[in-house]
């Protein structure tokens, strides 16, 4: 994932939430980024508004890379917060064995997805020393604070609280004090940094005491931990930006005294049929959920992918069909270019196409990850390479230079399918013949071809890119 495709690095912006600005993207160390992105909360199987945010931090994640970044990134994996302690008491099991079983699924599901993976996943409960070290320095520097066996981080203690949440919080009584890790905002209040152990819940003897960690002072422990006091990226959906982000930065800075994060990116809700995803509504579902009624895994990857991270993403049974047809016509596409074409000079026409849609491709997403834009310039490309196509003026050296291009943005998009074994010379004329039959509107003997192809397993679809073939033998 840190292998370049640039000499040099290409010239980057991101919206920051933390300025509410698009801002020229700087990393802390020249060409190279680190990078902190929210990973899940172990406690059941992810659902697709957690893989719309997982897909934007694996595409951000593949476009440093493509833009000529060394990229050290971190995903944690909370398992241990409220919800976590919950289901391991209902089903009467260890939370290690309750967590396992939803970590594994969870790394499944990223492999089904196609998500690169980080350089650290570290778990929360593998980290309580430097979560317990963190706490310690916010009590000798009273920020933080003891009571009733918990401990708080005094909010009245950072001038700065809210800062990217941007809330008013005057009203605010410095003396309230909340255990739970998830609030609203108009609960904000000292918040708790460690928390006294209770009956049946796992707890670690510390020298702070007896107790577990707060959810928020996980994140804070374990990114520091492999990226440093100051790194350059957290990301994270919208739901982060307060509390949890707003927690993040208030207890990091007050114990280094040091900028915690550069860049803030988060991604937009995810919709459901224009609603929110709800149980109640019957419009939840899980990634294993739509595998198991025949959605195909890369159509919802590309239909996740192609909304801008910062818009508001509707999920619906049409928009899903949309992006399947998209990605058989760009697999087809591919395929086409295994087909034998006569030797002749490149056509500049389709070289022109090609750097018009790398360049396209390259400032698009340079731009705040503007996928859309990045999409249609390979779209236009493939529209006007057809044509070529279909009066035959193509090489053999404008193919090379179509698969190369395809390849090498296949490296963000992660959409294709490569390692699709090519068909022998035979087989590969009987479509082309095929194809000139259809022209001629010969549909009978297309329809012969097709059959015959049929019989030694080989099924063909024709798109408005070419056709393409799926091997079944």
């Amino acid at each position: 994932m840190n292998a370049e495709h640039s000499s040099s690095i290409i010239p980057i912006q991101f919206y920051n939430t933390l300025t509410r600005t698009k801002e020229t993207f700087q990393p802390l160390t020249p060409k190279t980024v680190r990078l902190y992105t929210c990973g899940p909360t172990v406690y059941d199987f992810a659902h697709i508004g957690n893989f719309r945010a997982y897909i934007f931090e694996d595409l951000l994640h593949r476009f440093l890379a493509f833009a000529g970044y060394r990229v050290l990134r971190v995903m944690n994996i909370t398992d241990i917060d409220d919800k976590t302690i919950a289901g391991a008491i209902k089903e009467g099991i260890s939370l290690r064995e309750y967590t396992d079983r939803y970590i594994a699924a969870f790394m499944k599901d990223c492999e089904t997805l196609r998500l690169a993976k980080p350089d650290h996943l570290p778990r929360a409960t593998d980290h309580i020393p430097e979560m317990v070290q963190l706490v310690k320095t916010l009590l000798e520097k009273g920020i933080a604070y003891e009571k009733e066996g918990s401990i708080y981080f005094r909010i009245s203690s950072f001038p700065g609280y809210g800062q990217l949440c941007r809330y008013d919080f005057n009203e605010i009584k410095t003396a309230a004090r909340t255990d739970a890790d998830e609030y609203e905002k108009e609960e904000a209040r000292d918040f708790v940094l460690w928390k006294e152990s209770k009956k049946e819940e796992p707890s670690w003897e510390t020298e702070i005491g007896s107790g577990r960690p707060g959810w928020h002072i996980e994140c804070s422990a374990m990114s520091m931990k492999y990226l440093g006091e100051t790194f350059d990226i957290h990301t994270g959906g919208v739901d982060n930006i307060f509390p949890h982000h707003d927690n993040e930065i208030a207890q990091s800075e007050a114990a280094t005294g040091k900028l915690f994060v550069k860049y803030w990116l988060h991604c937009a809700h995810l919709l459901v049929n224009g609603e929110k995803m709800s149980k109640s509504k019957g419009n939840f579902y899980t990634l294993r959920t739509l595998l198991e009624k025949g959605a195909d895994p890369i159509a919802i990857r590309y239909l996740l992918l192609t909304t801008h991270y910062r818009d508001p993403l509707n999920f619906s049974e049409q928009s899903l069909q949309q992006a399947f047809n998209t990605i058989r016509h760009w697999q087809a596409y591919y395929q086409r270019l295994d087909f034998p074409v006569p030797e002749k000079p490149a056509n500049p026409v389709v070289q022109s196409a090609i750097e018009r849609a790398r360049e396209k491709f390259s400032s698009s997403l340079a731009d705040d990850l503007n996928i859309s834009s990045a999409v249609a310039g390979i779209f236009e490309m493939m529209k006007t390479t057809n044509i070529a196509f279909s009066t035959g003026d193509i090489s053999p050296q404008d193919t090379v230079a179509l698969k190369k291009f395809l390849l090498e943005i296949d490296s963000v998009m992660a959409i294709l399918d490569p390692q699709k074994e090519a068909l022998p010379q035979d087989l590969m004329e009987q479509i082309m013949l095929r194809n000139t039959a259809r022209e001629k509107k010969d549909f009978s003997t297309a329809d012969i071809i097709r059959n015959e192809l049929a019989k030694q397993g080989i099924l063909l679809e024709d798109t408005p890119f070419g056709t393409r073939w799926i091997k079944q033998i």
